[in-house]
């Protein structure tokens, strides 16, 4: 899979993180009462015992305006590096950067990845911290450049540190059970998109299609996790069908701000993939009709595969005689696996005189290799043997790369490397067409 297949897109929505309240630290004995307008204080969790401390503290959790409550946080740190609640504070400082983002994402996206980093030094498993690194690493990434592939590992990393986090995390003071739960799983589809999202990268497929197909669960709308999905599902050898929906849904999804240019890749991708898999383009129109209305594949979804090349040449029998065919698709069928079909076809031309034109590849004495199908003219791959009664006199034969018209008995053929031996060889004349299958009927 190309790198830039992944990376192509770069529309990966905003979503609130780390949005629980942080409720100001209990006060110890001695310390003055909330300010007027704070939230009461936690009823568990680290004390300050220092009441200018704590009054300092409440001022800055409650400036309202979130650029000046950041300048607060941020000199309440200062003055006060050891105080007991500096993980509560450094929590309220990444959420307010994150209220800032959408004022100016430039600035205050570093600062809130930062901050989560200042977080994480605190607490290694300060869930906050995880999701906004793990979120905003696997963001950067999806903008290329030659850090790409290592912010998204990080991405991983946190995920993963991230989702064993959630199994034991305790709901925070000031949640419902409803509320923490739909936080729980907020925050894990963020940690699985950033899981599934490099495991693609990094080829594993089935780990990328276990987390992503339950972020798509979640959010069946999000363009970039299904185009993802598609990927994960159509990149492997032999590719899942289930990919085939997704790529139709992603065509589907594209967002507005994507150019046409973008657009036409992905959906040139989703029809190629379609027509290699089931022979040709018939139903790809259908097929993105129901992914426009569908957000999951149909239980019962399956695409045809295209008929195997033993298949086709039962076709192809059924339609023409082998006296009908051409050269080509003699050879198509010689090779199929097909042996019914290929005794079939080589009963017909055995021992019969069949002209055709062909290119040269090599001559030695009265002995010349030709090709005489199309593929095999384009890699100048000989695919018929050609014994002439007598050598033609030196200067006056075919050369290597001329067209020519020749005639020949079959008398034998290997089918790996394909090559049919023919005797009773005669040079008829130089051909001005082109040799692909060109001959007499047997």
């Amino acid at each position: 899979m190309k790198k830039s297949l992944v990376l192509l897109l770069l529309l990966v929505a905003a979503v609130a993180l780390a949005q629980q309240p942080a409720p100001p630290a209990q006060a110890g004995a001695g310390t003055s009462q909330p300010a007027a307008g704070a939230a009461p204080p936690a009823a568990t969790g680290p004390k300050i015992t220092d009441a200018n401390e704590y009054n300092a503290y409440l001022a800055a959790v409650n400036t309202p305006d979130p650029a000046q409550r950041a300048a607060a946080l941020e000199a309440f740190l200062q003055t006060y590096p050891n105080t007991a609640v500096k993980e509560q504070v450094i929590e309220t400082l990444l959420r307010t950067y994150q209220q800032l983002i959408a004022a100016d994402p430039q600035k205050y996206t570093q600062k809130a990845m930062d901050t989560a980093q200042r977080l994480l030094q605190v607490n290694p498993n300060n869930i906050s911290g995880l999701v906004v690194l793990s979120y905003y690493d696997r963001v950067l990434a999806q903008q290329g450049g030659p850090k790409a592939d290592q912010l998204l590992q990080q991405a991983r990393e946190f995920g993963e540190r991230g989702l064993k986090q959630l199994t034991t995390q305790s709901k925070p003071d000031g949640y419902t059970d409803e509320q923490w739960t739909k936080l729980k799983q907020d925050f894990r589809i963020i940690f699985l998109g950033s899981v599934g999202h490099a495991a693609l990268q990094a080829r594993d497929y089935p780990a990328a299609q276990q987390s992503l197909k339950e972020v798509v669960a979640a959010d069946p709308n999000n363009f970039t996790n299904v185009y993802l999905l598609a990927l994960a599902y159509l990149e492997p050898v032999p590719p899942d069908t289930q990919g085939l929906f997704w790529i139709a849904r992603a065509v589907t999804l594209a967002p507005p701000q994507m150019t046409p240019t973008q657009k036409d890749t992905i959906e040139k991708y989703g029809l190629s993939k379609y027509a290699r898999f089931h022979g040709s383009d018939e139903g790809w129109q259908q097929l993105l009709a129901m992914a426009k209305t569908d957000s999951a594949p149909p239980a019962n979804f399956s695409v045809k595969p295209a008929p195997s090349p033993s298949e086709q040449a039962g076709l192809m029998l059924q339609k023409n005689t082998p006296e009908q065919m051409e050269f080509a698709e003699w050879q198509f069928i010689l090779t199929s696996g097909n042996q019914q079909a290929a005794d079939q076809v080589w009963n017909a031309i055995k021992g019969k005189p069949i002209r055709m034109v062909a290119q040269v590849i090599s001559v030695s004495g009265n002995t010349l290799q030709l090709a005489a199908s199309a593929d095999d003219i384009a890699q100048n791959k000989p695919d018929v043997e050609l014994t002439v009664t007598a050598a033609p006199a030196p200067g006056r034969g075919p050369r290597p790369g001329a067209q020519i018209t020749i005639q020949g008995v079959p008398s034998s053929y290997t089918s790996n490397p394909f090559l049919v031996r023919m005797g009773d060889g005669q040079l008829i004349s130089r051909a001005e067409a082109p040799a692909e299958t060109r001959r007499s009927r047997p």
